[in-house]
């Protein structure tokens, strides 16, 4: 109905520019606006998508497990027939195998069977397909982009920012421009900088460069110059990007291998833009204001952005309700004034008396301190690393007071003694604890940028 509506309304539009042509053919619309109205539709559109994203939320950490386990069982297989030798018997999982000579001349396959004479099995490709589906996933539910902006993911893509106010610096990804047409830059997290270091370490070449691949832009039906792409493989030797259909199908056979079931116990299907919406849905429940949720989602209108989350009205009106409820309750009516100079003195003041010798204290404003500023003892103490010599001097000073005590016989001030001795080694374990994490930081490293930079060839010539 909207295109005999748009034919007879573009008659009218014609009969003015060139009335000797088209005047005799413009008649009155028989269509109206009204019948073209779409809202019902898009209603019907939305809770049907919102539906859609309440069932697979749930289960998503479900089929992180499941991908998860299943790329480390085919690592764990391919490894033990890498290193056995064709004709030898190995185990994997509590499965035996029999490792098999490549059929071929090409040795980049690894083939095995059961050792009653089953079929011939190629253990590589289960491998790359477990681990890309988990890639797939990985990166589509921690980051939120486009299926589109996931294949255009680089080496280059991968960045770092040094914040001005403490100089800790801070991994971000670099999306390129796709269909709102803007660059963008998203924080990368724990969890997705380990999925990118992963990938980064598996399609590294043996001289430690990623090797450049052009790719087909489906949308613009042009080649893109040749990149260090992420979501690439080897085939038969030559390095190629993941085409759409092939990541596709990877991920439908890891879904139907998961056997993750919906509410009618059918295998749910994951499309690659169901893991945008449930990012949406998840960061919106657990705190994300919506407006930058759309920028991380590169959308143009934040209405696009509520239109992705499912969340029922009801739960947003409660949950506000019990949070106007419980504030009213912890804070009385007479505090619901403006503070007074001298209050906002104190309150500043509180701050800048956390700073101790060996750390920083966590205690909330207008509380006592519970240990009467016996701070090696007490739990709230935050230790500084760069103190640590400062706790071990303490330490050391315990140990001689305990010991003079002994000697004394002052049994009980040993008892105190050993009290605090037993904080000053809780603070040195919280210090070796975070050196040890910022010891294993997982470097990402530098993109290498080539001299020359080949043309892609077409196809037809």
């Amino acid at each position: 109905m909207m295109a005999v509506r748009a034919f007879y309304l573009d008659i009218a539009q014609w009969a003015l520019d060139e009335p000797h042509r088209w005047a005799r053919w413009a008649v009155p619309c028989p269509v109206r606006e009204t019948d073209c109205n779409r809202a019902k539709h898009d209603k019907l559109v939305k809770s049907r998508m919102d539906q859609r994203t309440r069932e697979r939320l749930p289960r998503l950490p479900a089929l992180a497990r499941a991908l998860s386990q299943h790329r480390l069982a085919s690592a764990a297989l391919l490894e033990q027939a890498r290193r056995a030798r064709p004709g030898d018997i190995f185990t994997s999982g509590g499965q035996s195998w029999r490792r098999l000579p490549a059929p071929t001349a090409y040795t980049g396959s690894i083939w095995a069977c059961t050792p009653g004479g089953g079929p011939r099995t190629d253990l590589t490709r289960p491998e790359s397909e477990a681990f890309w589906a988990w890639a797939f996933t990985e990166v589509l539910r921690h980051s939120g982009i486009r299926f589109e902006e996931l294949r255009e993911l680089s080496h280059h893509s991968i960045t770092q920012y040094r914040l001005p106010s403490t100089g800790e610096v801070v991994p971000l990804l670099q999306i390129a421009p796709s269909k709102a047409g803007a660059e963008r830059l998203l924080l990368v997290s724990p969890e997705l900088a380990d999925v990118l270091s992963a990938i980064v370490r598996r399609i590294r070449g043996r001289t430690g460069a990623i090797a450049l691949v052009p790719s087909y832009d489906t949308h613009e039906k042009t080649w893109n110059p040749p990149m260090p792409l992420l979501f690439q493989r080897a085939v038969f030797g030559e390095h190629r990007p993941i085409s759409d259909g092939s990541l596709r199908e990877i991920l439908q056979r890891a879904l139907a291998g998961a056997g993750i079931g919906g509410h009618d116990g059918q295998p749910l299907v994951f499309t690659p833009h169901d893991f945008r919406r449930i990012f949406v849905t998840d960061a919106v429940l657990n705190g994300l204001p919506p407006h930058i949720a759309q920028v991380i989602c590169g959308h143009r209108d934040i209405s696009t952005t509520m239109g992705y989350k499912a969340i029922y009205p009801a739960e947003a009106i409660e949950a506000h309700r019990a949070f106007l409820a419980r504030r009213r309750q912890a804070r009385p009516s007479e505090e619901y004034r403006t503070p007074t100079e001298q209050e906002w003195d104190q309150f500043l003041a509180h701050f800048e008396k956390r700073k101790l010798s060996t750390g920083i204290c966590a205690r909330a404003f207008g509380t006592p301190c519970i240990h009467e500023h016996a701070c090696i003892r007490c739990s709230l103490l935050r230790p500084d690393p760069a103190q640590r010599a400062r706790l071990e001097e303490i330490r050391a000073n315990l140990h001689d007071r305990i010991a003079e005590a002994g000697r004394e016989g002052w049994l009980g001030e040993i008892e105190g003694l050993k009290v605090s001795l037993a904080g000053a080694d809780d603070k040195l374990t919280q210090i070796d604890a975070a050196l040890r994490r910022q010891a294993t930081t997982v470097q990402l490293g530098m993109p290498a940028f080539p001299d020359t930079v080949p043309h892609p060839v077409p196809a037809d010539r």
